[in-house]
């Protein structure tokens, strides 16, 4: 048959121009599987079928069809070696110059909502990866593309190189071709371990990702850094729209991320909510009975920390809050929508970065943090704030009222570094952060912070800590300064020192049972 080409896509973008070439341009054979075969059928292109080179059916609804020793002898086999020519000679096997193979869509399956574990099984490819591999495997002596966008250089590789493609190109695709197929497993692993037990305890645990972009640098400077998409489907970050501004950076999204899932607080509620976030951390966060008053309170809040931060809110966007974020030096705002007055206002700030994210609620299902020798991996903290389990510990009881007040600071406070204090009030008559103690060494030390930055406004205000207080030193100096309520976890052997000391200074004391330390 001359050269021959293995053809073999679930995504046939491009295949029939890449088939039409090797046949005209390079003198290729084509013997080609299912739908493929019948794609290039359709369109002139002459191929011989799997199932008519090997002698063997389709079988079991086409579950076998290149799992076959004339297919993978042809692609598997060292021309240089007699004793492999002599075994394809004797069965009547070709050697296989190229393979061109693409895997069911697993991924963009699984994204489905409603797709069922049933429906989910029948697009884990076997025959696919096991091609990818053994031509990857002996690229020494053919090639393997396994993505459409390696069509064109490899067509221009033949041309450049005398009909032949080099080994450094083969091998380039080798590489790909083993990434290819490692993020495949990856996602069934994912998949699977999420129908059972939390992957993060699982006995193996993988991560992988297709890179969006090349960032211009990482933390700083001197360290390389990339954006990777996880899963086929675009989700998060990487489904967001960028309306205007320069391109994101490592920093950048580090902080957009703890900016989402401090917005993603507020998502479900109809009243506007606004943090300011600055190196992790919340400036400011608050609510307003508009986007403008809210994101005002926000900024107000640390006004200092908040040049050059960013901003997220949970509501569309408007004239009168983007004329008011013009105002000073902003790195990003993200957003559900952005109206087109707000969006003509920050044209203005042409580098401004100004995101829609459409969906700030589904962040990561587990956080991975490397570290020397291997990685930590953990379920995320994402379970909802809720007042339902708290126990008021203290005999001066809390109002309705107060207890919102203190869900707001709890809310604000598990997404501050720990040792984390935050101190909460109102203005204008919605809830507002006034003073933040965001990774400090000791407790006292957070309060203080945070007391100190709040000032005068102390008076009547409430507190939340996201561990518990081991001493009642804290308790004392928050009701110094005028707190009147303070929620805490609880948890400590000296719990009833707190109790005693909130109770003898009259101030609210509840628990919520739950921590939230932010490392």
């Amino acid at each position: 048959m001359g050269r021959l080409a293995l053809l073999s896509v679930s995504d046939k973008t491009g295949i029939t121009d890449l088939a039409r070439r090797l046949v005209n341009d390079f003198g290729f054979s084509i013997i080609s599987s299912g739908g493929t075969a019948k794609a290039l059928q359709a369109a002139d292109i002459p191929v011989t079928k799997v199932s008519d080179y090997t002698g063997s059916p389709e079988i079991l609804g086409g579950r076998v069809k290149t799992l076959h020793p004339k297919i993978h002898g042809g692609i598997l086999s060292c021309h240089d070696l007699p004793d492999h020519q002599k075994d394809l000679a004797d069965n009547g096997i070709e050697p296989i110059e190229l393979v061109v193979v693409n895997l069911y869509p697993f991924e963009q399956t699984v994204a489905q909502p409603d797709v069922t574990l049933e429906a989910a099984i029948e697009k884990i490819d076997i025959g696919g990866p096991t091609m990818v591999r053994a031509a990857a495997k002996n690229h020494k002596y053919l090639t393997i593309l396994c993505k459409s966008s390696q069509y064109d250089g490899y067509l221009q590789a033949l041309q450049e190189n005398e009909g032949q493609a080099p080994l450094s190109f083969r091998r380039d695709c080798a590489l790909e071709a083993f990434q290819h197929t490692a993020a495949y497993d990856a996602a069934i692993v994912d998949y699977l371990s999420q129908q059972g037990d939390d992957s993060a305890q699982s006995d193996s645990w993988k991560l992988s990702g297709q890179k969006i972009q090349t960032l211009r640098y990482g933390e700083n400077p001197h360290q390389p850094a990339a954006w990777y998409q996880t899963g086929a489907t675009a989700t998060g970050w990487a489904a967001a729209q960028q309306l205007q501004g320069k391109a994101l950076s490592y920093n950048n999204l580090v902080d957009l991320e703890s900016a989402r899932q401090i917005i993603a607080e507020f998502a479900d509620t109809n009243q506007p909510a606004a943090t300011v976030l600055k190196h992790n951390n919340p400036c400011g966060v608050a609510l307003g009975s508009t986007l403008a008053e809210a994101y005002q309170a926000a900024f107000d809040a640390d006004s200092i920390s908040a040049f050059g931060g960013i901003v997220a809110v949970n509501q569309e966007l408007d004239a009168e809050t983007a004329t008011a974020m013009t105002k000073t030096f902003l790195e990003c705002v993200v957003a559900p929508s952005c109206s087109e007055a707000a969006a003509e206002v920050f044209k203005a700030k042409k580098n401004l970065r100004i995101l829609v994210l459409k969906d700030s609620v589904n962040g990561p299902k587990e956080t991975v943090k490397a570290i020397a020798g291997g990685f930590l991996a953990q379920t995320s903290d994402d379970i909802v704030a809720t007042t339902a389990d708290w126990k008021v510990v203290t005999e001066k009881k809390p109002d309705d009222a107060l207890m919102a007040e203190l869900l707001f600071a709890w809310k604000v406070c598990r997404h501050v570094k720990s040792n984390a204090i935050v101190v909460t009030g109102t203005a204008n008559g919605s809830p507002t952060t006034l003073g933040i103690g965001a990774g400090q060494m000791n407790r006292v030390g957070a309060a203080k912070i945070a007391l100190e930055q709040a000032g005068d406004a102390t008076q009547g205000a409430v507190l939340a800590s996201d561990g518990f207080f081991p001493f009642d030193d804290s308790v004392r100096t928050a009701a110094a300064a005028g707190i009147k309520a303070i929620v805490q976890p609880g948890g400590s052997m000296r719990d009833q020192d707190s109790i005693d000391a909130a109770n003898e200074l009259g101030i609210v004391m509840v628990m919520t049972g739950v921590r939230h330390f932010l490392h």
